[in-house]
């Protein structure tokens, strides 16, 4: 049960608790877009706030590579509120008290949606391996569906970070008729060598674990908890910078009179192991696969009519960045902003000092929240008004 101050705060959100809705089926299937279908596919979703009369104050939420369905408030059982609790509630950036706000967990994720660990209706058994690969243009099928069974026709503003951005961008590019507003925070519109190695490694870890079983294990009641456990560890490290290593653990010793050896000495292989730990029981090593694979194909401006929507119906775009973000950094931004504005459409651009890498977009950082806050609530219509309330954060190249 939820102490009586946690319930009280989700009354406050208006929070419908997470959701699950079928969204396809036989009857009307998901087509992928490598071609393949899907005959069953389940969405899970969390929803803040009360949508107006007119329909027209809908905000939807994309969660990153590790997110959920759950962004704000408590659930029972919850160490920490939702993910994005510090851009989503009453007064905040994404203020509840007028904006209908949804958040949904991703087609192959693993909280709810249909995914790779889920059943495969034709053989009764998980997916496993034979899942279809996924393409990001897949997850804006499935938050579009989302949106039609909700009645929704046209959001306010659509909002991600990292990977989240990235459907974000996809969604407005394919469908700007559908979204007044859209917010990329620390995202990139084409992954760089580095990323993609990264992302390899993790990968290759996971399908090295002796328990992976060519992605049976869990069929075989198994977990590749080690592999698993080490992309994690190194994935994190680069959601954070030098920087905030330094301030937050420097050199410090875990244990004053440890002997030297290969187990855990610093404070910061502790940190690491931890992270890696407690990953393994709430997320799930084929959603780790999928997922990084969509973000390493996914390159919109390949296509050099990528923009050509935007002309007819143009989105307002805010473009974040943070100064120490070495995994998305401040120059793929600026290259998301080079394309958009190439576009003759609106373009806000801010880079947010941090010393917190990549993982500045989830942390409660003022001059972000304000920015957010700013643009969201703005009339787009009268350039001034965003400029009085935010100055210095618009920037047009």
């Amino acid at each position: 049960m939820l102490s009586e101050e946690k319930q009280k705060l989700n009354d406050r959100l208006r929070i419908s608790g997470v959701q699950k809705v079928k969204l396809f089926d036989a009857d009307n299937p998901l087509i992928l877009e490598g071609g393949e279908r899907l005959n069953e596919v389940e969405i899970a979703y969390e929803t803040y706030g009360e949508l107006n009369e007119n329909r027209d104050n809908a905000v939807y939420i994309c969660h990153a590579l590790t997110g959920e369905a759950h962004a704000a408030g408590w659930q029972d059982g919850d160490k920490h509120a939702g993910w994005w609790n510090t851009l989503i509630g009453p007064g905040k950036a994404i203020d509840t008290d007028r904006w209908f706000v949804i958040c949904s967990n991703l087609l192959g994720g693993c909280q709810g949606s249909t995914g790779p660990s889920s059943i495969n209706p034709d053989t009764g058994n998980p997916w496993g391996l034979d899942f279809p690969l996924l393409d990001m243009r897949d997850f804006v099928k499935a938050h579009r569906a989302l949106l039609k069974h909700l009645g929704i026709e046209r959001l306010h503003a659509a909002v991600g970070g990292s990977l989240g951005g990235m459907q974000v961008l996809a969604w407005a590019l394919d469908y700007p008729e559908e979204m007044s507003n859209a917010v990329l925070a620390a995202t990139s519109s084409r992954l760089t060598a580095q990323n993609i190695a990264f992302s390899a490694v993790g990968r290759e870890a996971i399908m090295r674990d002796e328990n992976f079983d060519d992605g049976e294990f869990v069929s075989h009641g198994k977990n590749p908890d080690v592999g698993l456990a080490i992309a994690r560890m190194m994935a994190h490290i680069t959601y954070t910078s030098e920087v905030g290593f330094q301030e937050k653990f420097g050199r410090r010793p875990q244990f004053e009179d440890r002997e030297p050896g290969f187990g855990i000495d610093f404070a910061v292989e502790s940190y690491l192991d931890y992270q890696g730990t407690s990953f393994l029981t709430r997320f799930d090593a084929l959603s780790y696969l999928y997922l990084t694979r969509v973000m390493d194909y996914f390159d919109p401006f390949s296509d050099s009519k990528a923009t050509k929507k935007l002309h007819a119906s143009p989105v307002n775009f805010l473009v974040l960045s943070f100064s120490t973000d070495w995994r998305f950094s401040t120059q793929q931004s600026l290259r998301i902003v080079q394309k958009l504005l190439g576009a003759q459409v609106p373009v806000n651009f801010r880079e947010i000092a941090s010393p917190w890498g990549h993982d500045s977009f989830l942390l409660d950082i003022k001059p972000y929240l304000s920015t957010v806050k700013a643009f969201v609530e703005a009339d787009h219509g009268s350039t001034s008004q965003w400029e009085d309330r935010n100055r210095g954060a618009k920037c047009r190249a």
